[in-house]
């Protein structure tokens, strides 16, 4: 309870405060436009972190994150365009009220459903630290070196089996990503890794310079050789606060959603659209009307945005239980961790439980804040969705290079995420994930410092599980390679019988 009270002391605060309000608002906006989504927000903010607070630098963070889906939620209904990618779902039934005339029961009932979802993810969250607290700060006497890599190898086959339709790209992206890690000088032993001899390549590859490359200037890219349609305007009439109603006729089916978003976010590297996908499959296999969905249904609306915004305070718990990022978003803030000298981890519930008491109080009051405002300024944020790409390409690239350069008045790091960007810009015509790129990077980051932590215990291959907790978890990997072997060899079959 101490240390409850100490995490709100730290979150209210002006600074802190104003941090929230600056996050919810601006995630809000950034995912009301098309094309940008919150990891590229995220990218060019991260050089902004290091002259920031801590707690300040990820609360700015997670109110980008979290609100950014409610934001991509009035595209995807309005103009049939998802704000965020994960909005993707959104349209299927969304535009198809706003089609008939009901575009503000739809953003009424996104905004309730997205409210419900964070809601119920942030208090079952916050349960499981007031239960389990005490239990929790115990994990740092059995978490050693070789126990964190392993958690973390379990997060990149998590990572790899989530990409079900394209898990072959997915490993080959993550081991480019495990490559750029491990390119450097290790100062201790005095080894240099794939530097070539280039003075720029011994201190490594700046993990925000490649973020910024990768997300940010690759999709600046994107809009500036697309084209600029300007799509038409829907009219939004009509009250916002119809939607708890509709909730509560279908509690059932916000229910499981919630609780799919709350599972699937804590599974490392399934993430959001997982957590859609089954619950979306749910509601329309006990709704009466299976036939709506795709069509209108207000039931697959409320699967959707409900799943979708139980997925970020869920996808926290293993970050900062384990130390293993879920995706790219939670991958991205161990970067501030990093810098404040936090390792996420079991180590940070018996050093700093009031620190993770703020953060989950924070997202609390960011999903307020972002309900409040919605409910007085859903007319203004949607003309966004008219913003011309090849401005917000523009203005995209202008932000990430100020933000490259700000790091440490680098043109190196400027020319290398020009570079990166282009590399992410392939990658996106090719239409291949950027995720295991970025989990690649930092996963491989934690695998190659652990592994070299824990060097003077490993004497052979076995010593790498003689733990009960890398056992264990070596368990799981052997498990999950299993699944996916004997799901792919069945999937197989059925295509052959066909």
């Amino acid at each position: 309870m101490d240390a409850f009270l100490l995490g709100l002391e730290n979150i209210f605060v002006p600074q802190v405060l104003l941090a929230i309000v600056i996050g919810s608002v601006g995630g809000l906006t950034i995912g009301a436009i098309p094309g940008i989504g919150p990891a590229i927000a995220i990218a060019i903010l991260l050089p902004a972190t290091v002259f920031l607070d801590d707690l300040v630098s990820l609360v700015l963070l997670l109110g980008v994150y979290g609100s950014s889906m409610y934001g991509g939620a009035i595209p995807a209904i309005l103009i049939n365009t998802p704000g965020t990618p994960v909005n993707a779902l959104t349209t299927y039934d969304g535009y198809s009220m706003t089609r008939r005339g009901e575009a503000a029961k739809a953003l009424s009932l996104a905004y309730s459903a997205s409210f419900f979802g964070g809601l119920f993810s942030i208090i079952a969250a916050l349960c499981a630290l007031f239960i389990f607290g005490p239990y929790l700060r115990d994990l740092g006497a059995l978490f050693g070196q070789r126990d964190i890599m392993m958690a973390a190898i379990l997060g990149a086959v998590l990572l790899i089996a989530a990409h079900r339709q394209s898990m072959g790209i997915a490993a080959m992206l993550f081991g480019f990503g495990f490559l750029i890690a491990m390119i450097g000088r290790q100062t201790t032993r005095k080894i240099d890794r794939y530097t070539f001899d280039i003075e720029y390549f011994y201190s490594g590859f700046n993990l925000i310079v490649v973020i910024i490359g990768i997300f940010a200037l690759s999709q600046a890219l994107n809009l500036m050789v697309g084209k600029d349609d300007d799509p038409p305007e829907a009219r939004v009439t009509g009250g916002m606060l119809g939607g708890f109603a509709t909730l509560a006729k279908h509690k059932v089916v916000t229910l499981l959603s919630a609780m799919y978003g709350t599972m699937m976010g804590i599974i490392p590297g399934v993430g959001e659209f997982v957590a859609q996908f089954f619950s979306y499959s749910t509601a329309r296999a006990l709704s009466k009307e299976p036939a709506r969905f795709g069509h209108g249904s207000k039931e697959g609306l409320i699967a959707s945005e409900t799943a979708n915004n139980a997925v970020p305070a869920a996808a926290m718990i293993p970050l900062l239980a384990l130390g293993v990022p879920g995706e790219a978003l939670t991958a991205m803030m161990m970067v501030v961790f990093f810098d404040a000298g936090i390792k996420p981890g079991p180590d940070v519930f018996e050093n700093n439980p009031d620190f993770l008491f703020s953060l989950f109080t924070a997202l609390l009051i960011i999903n307020v804040v972002v309900m409040a405002t919605l409910l007085v300024s859903t007319r203004f944020i949607a003309k966004l969705v008219h913003i011309p790409n090849r401005f917000l390409g523009a203005f995209i690239m202008i932000l990430a290079f100020v933000g490259v350069y700000s790091i440490r008045n680098s043109l190196a790091d400027c020319i290398f995420a020009v570079v990166f960007g282009y590399i992410g810009y392939i990658f996106r015509r090719l239409d291949w994930p950027l995720v295991p790129v970025v989990l690649g990077l930092v996963l491989g980051s934690i695998i190659i410092e652990r592994l070299a932590a824990g060097a003077g215990q490993v004497k052979t291959a076995a010593d790498l599980i003689n733990r009960p907790v890398s056992g264990t978890l070596f368990v799981v990997i052997l498990l999950v390679i299993g699944f996916i072997i004997v799901s792919s060899v069945r999937n197989r079959k059925d295509n052959f019988s066909l």
